[in-house]
């Protein structure tokens, strides 16, 4: 599984009503891909998958498939804190056509590594999919170690984790224990310049709704050699990132989108839209992301 620099972890666009919007959510796919995402996660975090029934998980997961038309890789996140109910949609993303499943670690009922283990592959070994693995414990309050990321990349189609802890020292264990064809990616966006500089593969990006090609160049200039370059651009992902996780996401992101003229509509209870200091918080963020110099 090839995720490229950029993946997406996209919003899922609502109507007016809250109900998952096809139209709008090609139109989304279509920008993401224009914009310099080389794959797109759909229903992780970002995409509210706590309040998708897995009906509509399904939905969104063949409405993305449908609109990207093979142009980029479609990653469904499938994970859940049920293993059966895991397995479930990870067979039912297989069906539909979703190029590799995304596991975040089970929360709630906080398995230790060994119950995180098995989980994990368990839900592996239940498809041909490739798999990344998603480790945030801000979020679950369950951390997944090195050590066992180690041991499941030992697992033919495991092939990828999505870093989201925030520990670059951890980071430098899995990326120095496991194969190269195994790959680290940032699940924070003001993180992805030092895990690029410790031999991760990219990103898992919220920012690059928005600013997908400006991540684009500032990977490219790393990789070229123009640190300067990269580190100016860090910079200014990094201020535009702080204010889209001002407010829970996606509600900031969805707002970002709705000014740069794509319509995402709201977030869905008990997440809210932002205020009106919110809205001008995020609006003058990527004002000053977009203009030509930061200073």
């Amino acid at each position: 599984m090839e995720l490229g620099n950029i993946s997406t972890a996209m919003v899922t666009p609502f109507d007016e009503q809250g109900e998952v919007d096809e139209s709008r959510l090609r139109l989304l796919v279509d920008h993401l891909i224009r914009t310099g995402s080389d794959s797109i996660v759909v229903c992780g975090t970002t995409g509210e998958s706590p309040t998708l029934t897995d009906a509509e998980r399904a939905a969104v997961i063949r409405m993305a498939v449908e609109a990207s038309k093979q142009r980029v890789p479609i990653i469904a996140g499938t994970g859940s804190n049920s293993t059966a109910s895991t397995i479930a949609l990870t067979k039912e993303a297989e069906r539909i056509g979703a190029d590799g499943i995304m596991l975040v670690t089970p929360y709630y009922n906080r398995p230790g590594q060994r119950g995180i283990h098995a989980h994990f592959k368990a839900a592996a070994e239940s498809t041909r999919l490739p798999v990344m693995l998603y480790n945030v414990p801000s979020r679950t309050a369950s951390r997944l170690e090195p050590e066992t990321v180690i041991s499941l990349a030992g697992i033919k189609n495991v092939r990828a984790l999505k870093e989201a802890g925030g520990d670059l020292l951890k980071m430098t264990a899995v990326i120095s224990g496991t194969d190269p064809g195994f790959r680290l990616y940032s699940g924070d966006d003001g993180l992805t310049l030092p895990v690029l500089a410790i031999g991760g593969r990219g990103v898992v990006s919220v920012a690059s709704h928005v600013a997908g090609t400006e991540m684009q160049e500032m990977i490219r200039a790393f990789r070229g050699g123009r640190a300067d370059e990269a580190v100016r651009l860090h910079a200014k992902v990094c201020a535009l990132s702080e204010a889209l996780f001002s407010n829970p996401s996606p509600a900031p992101v969805k707002h970002a989108l709705r000014s740069a003229g794509i319509e995402t509509g709201g977030v869905r209870l008990p997440l809210v839209g932002l205020d009106a200091a919110g809205s001008k918080a995020v609006e003058q963020a990527l004002r000053r992301f977009k203009s030509t110099d930061t200073a």
